[in-house]
């Protein structure tokens, strides 16, 4: 049986350092687990965009588009805030979203036992804390036309951009929100903004269709965008699966992420449609950004990138009890007190490079054994 391959694109800022780490888990796994995976690496962002003038090439597109996962790192830096917009690194990510059509964003929010402190809320509120955001995330205002900026004739311009969803784009993300619920706590929630937009009275009509025709086990609720931003500031713990569209998907999934602490330890991944193997069409990226202000410091927290490749391990490789020990091991190495520059704000703790952040992570994994 041939490996399963798997794409890098570590790109710009703190990325190529988070992705070293990531290395040193793939490594371990394909010695200590037999689970081998052909890598190959290519550039995106600015990192492209030096090399090949795009922030992403055909060719890398090509070889995402083959590749049974990818993984990426980060995108953007002030060296690139001048490009032209069609050129930005940003839209080297939002090309390979869009022409992979992952339309299903998931951002897991869960709170560690040793950072709920971390939090902004009060410990209460958070601990035990197991949220996922699935944001539909190639369709809506981001990607709607009419867009654009134009001359009103009277001396100033119009800013555009379309909301746009159909029946389609709608039910699809709704039952991957489903699908998930079914292996967690059953519920799901729906938010939109029906009392002033048409699309967001679309939205609740279709979530509520795919709900009683195919997922009646599955408890449904609706809530205005508005207030589910609230909610997740006052109860969060109400929340299982939140299903949203684009625009409020990245607000609210960048609201709940503040919940656990810190944006360097939450992964994310975008889902497609299956492949001829019968395995989604699939990217994995750290929520945090490129932060260029630390690039090169190893100050760097890579488990956000690590927990990414666990997210792999369970989504597009059938490997949910190795995701499990990934995951056991990065809470080990954050409960014997390691921590990376981003969780010293207490004071408390070891501190620890991003390497050694790395290390640690591997020392957990080989007593996981």
């Amino acid at each position: 049986m041939s490996n399963h391959s798997l794409l890098i694109l570590a790109g710009d800022g703190i990325g190529p350092e988070v992705m070293a780490e990531v290395r040193k888990v793939i490594d371990w796994y394909g010695d200590k687990r037999g689970l081998n995976f052909d890598v190959s690496e290519d550039l995106v962002g600015g990192a492209a965009y030096d090399a090949h003038g795009t922030p992403l090439t055909d060719e890398t597109m090509a070889k995402a588009q083959a590749a049974d996962a990818v993984l990426l790192g980060a995108v953007g830096g002030p060296n690139y805030d001048e490009l032209d917009f069609s050129v930005k690194p940003e839209r080297g990510l939002l090309r390979l979203r869009k022409e992979m059509d992952l339309f299903s964003n998931l951002r897991p929010a869960q709170c560690f036992d040793a950072l709920a402190e971390f939090s902004s809320l009060k410990t209460e509120l958070v601990s035990g804390l197991d949220i996922m955001i699935v944001r539909e995330l190639t369709s809506g205002v981001y990607f709607g036309e009419p867009r654009g900026i134009i001359d009103d004739n009277e001396g100033g311009r119009i800013g555009i951009n379309t909301q746009r969803y159909t029946t389609n784009e709608i039910r699809r993300v709704a039952r991957s929100a489903f699908e998930l619920a079914r292996r967690r706590s059953n519920k799901v929630c729906s938010m939109e903004k029906a009392n002033v937009m048409e699309s967001g009275i679309l939205w609740r009509e279709e979530v509520q269709w795919v709900h009683d025709n195919e997922y009646p086990d599955v408890e449904l609720s609706h809530m205005y965008a508005d207030n589910g931003a609230m909610q997740l500031v006052r109860m969060p713990k109400q929340f299982d699966v939140i299903v949203t569209d684009n625009l409020f998907g990245d607000i609210l999934s960048d609201c709940a992420a503040m919940l656990t602490g810190s944006l360097g330890m939450l992964p994310s991944a975008s889902l497609g449609a299956p492949m001829e193997n019968g395995r989604p069409k699939a990217l994995y990226e750290p929520v945090h950004g490129s932060a260029p202000d630390i690039a090169g410091q190893a100050k760097a927290n890579p488990c956000a990138c690590i927990l990414s490749f666990a997210m792999a391990l369970r989504y597009s490789f059938d490997q949910g009890d190795e995701a499990n020990r990934l995951e056991q091991a990065v809470e080990s190495v954050l409960a014997s007190g390691v921590r990376s520059a981003d969780l010293m704000q207490s004071g408390s703790g070891t501190p620890a490079t991003t390497s050694e952040m790395g290390d640690a992570v591997i020392a957990a994994l080989e007593a996981s054994l």
